[in-house]
């Protein structure tokens, strides 16, 4: 499931995001959402979280 739309994110799940750092090169850090950042129901780049290890990124793969 992709992460553009924020009623499919819920804290505490497992996602993919992709860091800042990493937009160019597309590379996905896996973790559990501790807080959504984005306020806006829609984003079509991905929806921004923090992770539990306080890493912030754009989720582009909700893992089931």
């Amino acid at each position: 499931m992709e992460g553009t739309d924020r009623n499919n994110i819920k804290i505490g799940q497992t996602v993919s995001i992709v860091l800042k750092e990493h937009q160019r090169t597309g590379e996905l850090t896996e973790g559990i959402v501790s807080r959504i950042l984005t306020n806006s129901k829609f984003h079509p780049h991905g929806i921004k979280v923090r992770l539990e290890t306080g890493e912030v990124g754009r989720v582009k793969h909700i893992i089931e």
